[in-house]
């Protein structure tokens, strides 16, 4: 079964209240923190006031890439139940997940079966496993079938170029789904309309 849905790359309050008062709420919204290059960067001015807002039982996500401890610092304090880490070290995020009293999503980039592998140093010490695609906000997807090995007592999530359409062939998994740039207009932005299509179906497949 679909366990749930994950919008990421929020960066507006307007879109924000949006999904956060829609009938049917994802369980996750995540917002880009450390990641400059990002068209989906939110600063840190901008954050604080950004996820301020009444959460209506969605879980808010910090998304980090390898981050130091003056970005862990700043956000310590900030409405956020899990920290999404790409490129930190088994130890790095266990000592994450004890300093900062957090959940924590381990993000995995992958492209071969030895990237998937990979799960199992991070999977004691992580709620979450994301299996996204290389390229980071790029939205590059990668073969599905590759995680059919990774035992279903894995908490596993997945992303990476995957459409609204797609949702329905998940139906059978029990994944949660990401989805960001499948969302957005031609101008980068998130469409309303788009979010509504994807929380329409994504609750009929939570079965």
């Amino acid at each position: 079964m679909v366990k749930g849905i994950k919008i990421c790359g929020i960066s507006d309050l307007e879109t924000l209240k949006y999904i956060l008062s829609h009938q049917y709420p994802p369980k996750f919204v995540g917002f880009i923190c450390n990641f400059k290059k990002s068209r989906r960067y939110v600063e840190y001015s901008k954050l604080k006031d950004l996820v301020k807002i009444k959460k209506n039982g969605t879980n808010f996500v910090s998304v980090l890439v390898d981050p130091d401890d003056i970005i862990l610092k700043k956000i310590k304090k900030l409405n956020f139940d899990y920290y999404q880490l790409y490129d930190v070290s088994p130890e790095r995020t266990k000592t994450i997940k004890e300093n900062y009293n957090t959940k924590i999503i381990t993000a995995l980039t992958i492209n071969t079966h030895k990237d998937v592998e990979l799960y199992s140093k991070y999977n004691e010490i992580s709620d979450i496993i994301l299996f996204d695609g290389k390229g980071y906000e790029k939205s590059i997807g990668f073969n599905h079938e590759l995680l059919n090995f990774v035992p279903n007592t894995v908490n596993k999530m997945i992303a990476g170029n995957i459409k609204i359409e797609d949702i329905p062939s998940f139906r059978n998994k029990d994944y949660f789904i990401d989805l960001s740039g499948s969302l957005e207009n031609e101008d980068g932005e998130k469409d309303k309309k788009k979010i509504n299509k994807l929380l329409n179906i994504a609750i009929k497949n939570e079965t």
